[in-house]
């Protein structure tokens, strides 16, 4: 990797503006005789030593490169010039916070989000189905906006049988951004409800139709349910049941099992956990 830091001269000056063509190039112009400057160089550094692949710190002493500094045009120190692909996009006079400069900086550096999805991707291609979850479920939290990890969401959500999850999660989707890989995951989706809709839970369904306060009957489809993953509505069967009695049969345990089971990070499990907390408190 090349140095991230770098001192300019006309000499090398090209080859740093082609650097640009890679990366973020922050062409600092300073001069040791000034205080603002040194100070602004260790904020600088500090930022560039970051992110190394992002950012290159260039740094033009003006008391020794006075031609350089004059065909950039420079007329106060100290003086920023972000470029990029060898053009000026961004740049600031005088002393800017380290804040500031980050500010600044947040349409070329990296985003938390990003990092979180470049996680989760090497989890899913190692089949970690249940370790990706949560690093999407904050990714989206962190950028709501971002369709695309809404649907990778929804994805790792019917993998690990939480179609109720995806089916919410893809139902926010516009129609303008509905692609070939929203496509793909509502196919999957539709698949995998119509595989969880079994004999067994059919057979149930009509028998609690016609007789629906029988909790012996719901305490049987919540399990059917959480055979095939249904986790949802197997827990607003069970929590149907506990606010009635919480002692009736294996509906705690069960109820516990299920919220055991689900992803880390999956916002079912706090929602029910918290409400079977205001039942025994």
């Amino acid at each position: 990797m090349q140095n991230p830091i770098v001192d300019v001269t006309m000499m090398n000056a090209r080859e740093i503006l082609d650097r640009s063509m890679q990366q973020l190039v922050l062409f600092q112009f300073w001069s040791a005789r000034s205080t603002g400057c040194q100070q602004l160089t260790a904020t600088l550094s500090k930022i560039v030593q970051q992110y190394p692949k992002q950012l290159c710190l260039a740094k033009v002493d003006c008391d020794a490169e006075q031609d350089l500094a004059m065909q950039f045009g420079v007329q106060s120190l100290p003086t920023v010039m972000f470029i990029k692909e060898g053009q000026p996009v961004d740049g600031f006079a005088g002393v800017e916070t380290e804040q500031q400069i980050l500010q600044r900086l947040a349409a070329y550096l990296p985003k938390p989000e990003d990092d979180l999805l470049a996680k989760a991707q090497r989890q899913l291609e190692a089949g970690q189905m249940n370790a990706a979850y949560p690093l999407l479920a904050e990714a989206l939290t962190l950028a709501p906006e971002r369709v695309e990890i809404k649907i990778w969401l929804a994805d790792c959500a019917i993998s690990l049988g939480q179609l109720t999850q995806a089916e919410k999660l893809l139902a926010e989707v516009r129609l303008a951004d509905q692609d070939t890989l929203y496509k793909t995951v509502l196919a999957k989706l539709e698949l995998a409800q119509q595989a969880t809709n079994t004999p067994e839970i059919q057979a149930l369904e009509a028998q609690l139709a016609a007789a629906p306060e029988d909790k012996h009957l719901i305490e049987q489809l919540a399990v059917q349910y959480q055979a095939v993953l249904r986790s949802e509505e197997a827990l607003a069967l069970l929590l149907k049941i506990l606010q009635q009695d919480l002692n009736f049969g294996q509906s705690k345990k069960l109820y516990l099992d299920i919220l055991a089971a689900l992803p880390k990070g999956d916002p079912l499990a706090s929602q029910y956990r918290r409400r079977l907390y205001a039942l025994l408190y």
